[in-house]
């Protein structure tokens, strides 16, 4: 009797060990099949349900805190009220379904590089939105070049132009091509201390020309058109040069400030376009934010009434994230029907 009690627990091992390999297995398979199709379709997209992240959370400390009778009491509650609406959701029953936050992050650089995976998640969400729903945008960017910030100010403007509540939360900086998409919104959160501002241009360009001129260095130039080239890193500058791109440079902030304008008209501009920045306390007084509050909080109050969906592009999925992905997908099923 004890050779067969051995004799079963290997076979139970061993059968777990190669469900456990087919199941890797498949989802590889699915993995490389959904990577070749994402491939062909364009980039991919992530979708989380913030609800659930907020539940699983919740969750955990409950299972701790409560006595076991309790917490499964809990548990079948919150499963019964999620089926529920599941239920009222699939059979289009409107007065049940419940609005959608669809949740952006935006973390800027000089080059506002992440404009590259906005355009698409700004695409995917007017292609889905509906009548209640709303975007907000975690946003964080120090600024940079005036052309990928005004395009990214300009994808978050379509969101606007369609009539979706867009609402832009800063928690730590937007400041200078930041601050030029965040205004494009309804509505700004700032953290306290969050730096908010700096509408202003600037341009610094270091000249070696005084050096290499007393290296014996000649550095020969060649334009077409009087101001191809106004102030550069070797050439000598002129009088005229520098008085051009100082131009440049003031027709752009005065673009900037006409930006600014348009989508929020009772700021006293000339008062808020010096180049300084505020904290938050102060951009609030200043009227360059509306509420002090950070991003967390906003999310949690909203996800008692709605489903909140953070959308990411993330690119052409390697087939390790994909694995890895799937995978955690077909735990969180299986746990739903393991759960007491």
């Amino acid at each position: 009797m004890e050779w067969l009690a051995e004799y079963g627990l290997f076979a139970a091992k061993t059968l777990t060990a190669l469900a456990a390999l087919g199941l890797v297995a498949g989802l590889a398979a699915s993995a490389a099949r959904r990577a070749r199709g994402g491939r062909e379709h364009g980039p991919f997209l992530g979708v989380t349900h913030l609800n659930r992240r907020y539940r699983d959370m919740v969750a955990t400390f409950e299972r701790t805190a409560l006595p076991r009778k309790a917490f499964r009491a809990r548990r079948k509650a919150d499963k019964a009220e999620w089926k529920a609406r599941r239920k009222a959701q699939r059979s289009g029953d409107g007065g049940s379904v419940r609005r959608r936050v669809f949740v952006l992050d935006f973390k800027g650089d000089v080059r506002a590089s992440g404009v590259a995976a906005l355009r698409d998640e700004v695409t995917t969400i007017l292609a889905v939105a509906a009548e209640g729903d709303e975007v907000l945008v975690r946003l964080e960017n120090s600024g940079g070049a005036p052309s990928g910030h005004g395009l990214g100010g300009a994808q978050l403007a379509r969101i606007r132009a369609r009539g979706i509540p867009l609402t832009v939360a800063v928690d730590r900086v937007a400041a200078s091509g930041g601050y030029m998409m965040a205004c494009v919104a309804d509505r700004i959160l700032a953290a306290p201390f969050a730096v908010v501002g700096s509408i202003g241009v600037f341009a610094m360009i270091p000249n070696l020309y005084r050096l290499l001129e007393g290296r014996g260095i000649d550095v020969e130039q060649f334009q077409a058109g009087e101001f191809k080239l106004t102030v550069n890193m070797l050439g000598k500058t002129t009088d005229a040069g520098r008085a051009k791109l100082q131009d440049q440079i003031d027709a752009t902030h005065g673009l900037f400030k006409e930006f600014v304008t348009e989508y929020r008209p009772a700021l006293d501009i000339d008062r808020v376009s010096t180049g300084e920045f505020w904290h938050g306390r102060e951009a609030l007084d200043l009227g360059l934010v509306d509420e002090i509050r950070t991003s967390d909080d906003y999310l949690y109050e909203a996800s008692r009434e709605a489903d909140l969906y953070h959308i990411r592009g993330v690119g052409r999925p390697s087939l390790r994230r994909r694995v890895a992905e799937l995978m955690g997908t077909a735990l969180d099923r299986f746990s739903i029907h393991l759960d007491p």
